[in-house]
């Protein structure tokens, strides 16, 4: 660790290392947040920032766990058994798991969403359709999830530990800043609702083809969000100047 600090104070290239990792990190962390935004908007108003708090602080718990246990992380992506022809190692079976419970989550949501005689609306503060315990632990399950893919993609850019671990630490206090301004972005726009757990079922997909062999550049997907957060964002700006025109014309008769 103290050698990684020396080489990070004296050589320009392991600061160019650290900026691409805390970009990727970044990048890598908000799939985590979407997740933790669009769970705590479930709860109670008054436990929902304590819910991104405890759920953002065990992520970095997680992922400072698993540097600190680098030789295991590697041993993750060692093939453990093949099934009709595709070695399958203890990274990818996390990986499946973990996409096919981001995609029955957001399915679930999206449902409940949709149903036209839903029994209670789960994105309405005064309806908390999960539990802080129920809530907390789904949070875990996907930080684990999340947190390897993290550090694994970490450990393949650079083996300077002390880069990793100051990368992981400015992620996760990015992801800290903006979770309560995401997640009040959220609640304050039900469309965007919809279009953050679409996100997640992209996001678990590309999970489960991950787990399956099937690379999918993050750019594309990144991309794809991208792309769509903007959409939504011209349209939400539309409304807001349409309903502005009537709101003047109402004042003006």
């Amino acid at each position: 660790m103290m050698e990684g600090l020396a080489a990070l104070a004296s050589e320009p290239a392991a600061w160019a290392a650290l900026a691409t990792l805390v970009a990727m990190e970044v990048v890598l962390g908000v799939d985590n947040l979407i997740f933790i935004s669009v769970l705590s908007n479930k709860l109670p108003e008054e436990t929902r920032v304590k819910a991104r708090r405890i759920g953002i602080s065990l992520a970095l718990v997680m992922r400072l766990m698993l540097l600190a246990s680098i030789a295991w992380i590697v041993q993750l992506t060692e093939p453990i058994f093949e099934a009709f022809g595709q070695p399958f190692s203890w990274r990818d079976l996390i990986l499946v798991a973990g996409g096919l419970f981001l995609v029955w989550k957001a399915t679930k949501e999206i449902h409940h969403t949709i149903d036209p005689k839903p029994n209670d609306d789960m994105f309405t503060a005064h309806a908390a359709s999960v539990g802080f315990g129920a809530a907390i632990g789904q949070i875990i399950l996907l930080d684990l999830v999340f947190s390897i893919d993290s550090i694994i993609t970490a450990v393949g850019m650079t083996d300077n530990i002390a880069i990793m671990v100051i990368a992981v630490i400015v992620a996760v206090a990015a992801m800290m800043f903006a979770a309560t301004p995401l997640a009040d972005f959220i609640e304050r726009n039900p469309t965007v609702v919809m279009l953050a757990l679409s996100f997640l079922m992209l996001i678990g997909t590309t999970l489960i083809a991950e787990g399956f062999g099937a690379h999918v550049p993050k750019g594309y997907v990144y991309a794809a969000m991208a792309f769509s957060a903007l959409v939504e964002a011209l349209n939400i700006l539309a409304r807001r100047r349409a309903q502005a025109r009537v709101t003047a014309g109402e004042a003006a008769h």
